[in-house]
């Protein structure tokens, strides 16, 4: 009983917490945020330029982001093939 009432208490302290830090978000689309910085302003203004590619977004993820993008991707082949081998049934031989 003890540890119910513990594990309720935690989390709503957590949610608390969780919800406290969603309320200092700043508002979506508002100019002086951190997602609207010079990285941004620059991919805009000089992506297609840059990169010489004709669709900014394929630009952006292909030549800015490549290096992060293949390490994803790996990061993500990864858990597929452990994700493969702990699913994988072991076949029994009957001698």
């Amino acid at each position: 009983m003890i540890k119910k009432i513990f594990a309720v208490i935690i989390t709503t302290i957590l949610i608390g917490i969780l919800l406290i830090g969603v309320s200092e978000l700043p508002d979506f689309g508002e100019a002086n945020v951190p997602s609207n910085n010079y990285v941004s302003k620059l991919y805009l203004e000089q992506g297609l330029k840059d990169t010489g590619a004709k669709n900014l977004i394929a630009g952006i993820i292909l030549d800015y982001r490549a290096f992060d993008t293949f390490i994803e991707a790996g990061v993500l082949f990864t858990g597929c093939i452990v994700v493969i081998m702990c699913l994988k049934k072991e076949k029994v031989k009957n001698e």
